[in-house]
């Protein structure tokens, strides 16, 4: 049987090629690299303090940047390329085009295309570092973190969990795409640095108001909807299981920001804009493990979850743990990357329908990738407690890796240059450090009496009785 003339094989597009896939996966890493810039980059700009819009909005931005230079030059082939040693690949250059439009790895795409869908995710895990640091790091500084900590951190927890040849991919654990090696590891990493970098000033502590709620809610929005290309595109094919993974993600999401919504109405009486977004973005979050390999029913679970426990955490032991007061986290992306990460791994080590676990890694194999709930269900009990055993080991590997790294990253950049910008430039913000601020017109909030003082904020009790205060989104 002849194939219509578009569908013939040529020296451009070779019998391998799937055109859809193809054209699906280029989609797919516009979405995510638009969930970066402009999205993130509109979110920190305005989510900070007035004086602190452009500096933050730019931190994402160089990133952004400077990680796809990185990526290209060594950072792909040292995730996903020929092993180098047991956890991590050989680095090599991504620029030779014969190597670019040959068969990727997975799926029915040219490397290049690879290449391109995986430095998305790379850009945006360092863009999400940046979430802790903003308001008090040297530019300088964050200039060398960025290359540093994706050569030594990003790429050997991408290659350990994602590549076939990682030792944990190996031994069977479930990420769909990301909740480990994006986010848990951005979570952790954020919260090291603030630890070595140091505080915001007392003042911005104290009074950190954001400067734009409404571009705000248009960041947080095309982070929401570019999350449709960070979930769908990682079966690598346009398939059932792809479409599954695309409606979870937003179901998740939605409960999350609608859970996080009601607690903040009924414990402070106010139903709060940012902290809505945080509950969007904890749902994100945790479905991202787990996203094409749950049920319906499960997503709506995990979305409850992700809306209260990162909630708790932020709102009630945030003001009783010492070291989480101690370190200031200007994003908390402790609380809604490592601990709705981890929420995330672990729940999908319950909830992972064997069948859709098939669909996605092609295999059939009952010693892998079965929820430990469905292995009670199933009479396979060893392999639902292995799957749940290999979810944790995956966790505990994350979170020492990145303590490590990123304390050694930061140990070395302060042997160069100050970590912390200094007192002066602190006090001035973007036209000390950039030579530009955000806005022609307006203060830094001297005058204008808002409410919404910072990340962590403290809201009158609701009633007169008092119940008792916690920290909440502004």
């Amino acid at each position: 049987m002849s194939l219509p003339s578009n569908l013939n094989p040529d020296e451009a597009s070779p019998p391998w090629l799937n055109k859809g896939d193809n054209s699906w996966q280029l989609t797919a890493a516009t979405l995510v690299g638009l969930q970066s810039v402009p999205g993130l980059v509109i979110l920190y700009g305005s989510i900070v303090k007035k004086k602190w819009a452009v500096n933050s909005a730019f931190m994402a931005l160089y990133a952004f940047a400077a990680v796809l230079v990185c990526w290209v030059g060594w950072g792909y082939r040292m995730s996903f390329g020929d092993k180098f040693i047991h956890f991590l690949g050989m680095p090599n250059v991504s620029l030779d085009a014969q190597y670019l439009i040959e068969q990727a790895f997975l799926g029915y795409l040219p490397n290049a295309t690879m290449i391109y869908f995986q430095f998305v995710f790379a850009a945006i895990t360092l863009i999400l570092v940046a979430g802790a640091l903003l308001g008090r790091m040297n530019f300088l500084a964050w200039m060398l973190f960025v290359p540093l900590w994706l050569t030594f951190s990003y790429t050997i927890t991408a290659y350990s969990i994602w590549c076939p040849e990682g030792w944990l991919s190996k031994k069977g654990i479930i990420d769909y795409s990301g909740g480990y090696v994006i986010h848990l590891s951005s979570g952790v990493a954020g919260f090291t640095a603030a630890y070595w970098v140091g505080p915001r000033t007392t003042k911005d502590k104290e009074r950190f108001p954001p400067n734009n709620i409404l571009l705000m809610l248009a960041g947080a929005g095309l982070l929401w909807m570019g999350w449709t290309g960070f979930n769908g595109g990682d079966p690598y094919t346009v398939s059932t299981d792809a479409s599954l993974a695309v409606l979870n993600t937003h179901v998740c999401t939605a409960t999350s920001l609608l859970t996080w919504l009601m607690l903040d109405i009924i414990f402070f009486g106010k139903p709060s804009v940012i902290g809505a977004t945080q509950g969007m973005i904890t749902g994100l979050v945790c479905i991202t493990p787990a996203a094409g390999v749950v049920q319906g029913w499960a997503a709506i679970l995990m979305g409850m979850m992700s809306g209260s426990i990162p909630w708790y955490t932020m709102m009630v032991l945030h003001k009783k743990i010492g070291l989480l007061k101690q370190v200031d986290d200007t994003m908390a992306v402790f609380h809604t990357h490592a601990v709705a990460g981890s929420l995330g791994g672990i729940l999908t080590g319950l909830f992972a329908v064997p069948k859709l676990n098939r669909l996605f890694y092609l295999v059939d194999n009952w010693q892998h990738y079965i929820g430990f709930f469905y292995g009670l269900h199933t009479g396979h009990t060893e392999a639902g407690f292995k799957q749940l055993g290999i979810q944790l080991l995956g966790i505990v590997f994350v979170v020492l890796l990145n303590i490590f790294t990123t304390s050694v990253i930061c140990l070395l950049i302060r042997l160069i240059i100050p970590l912390r910008l200094a007192e002066d430039e602190l006090q001035t913000g973007d036209d000390a450090i950039h030579g530009e601020e955000a806005y022609a017109l307006w203060g830094d909030g001297e005058k204008y009496e808002s409410k919404l003082n910072s990340i962590y904020e403290e809201f009158p009790p609701p009633s007169k009785g008092g119940e008792v205060q916690m920290n909440q989104m502004a």
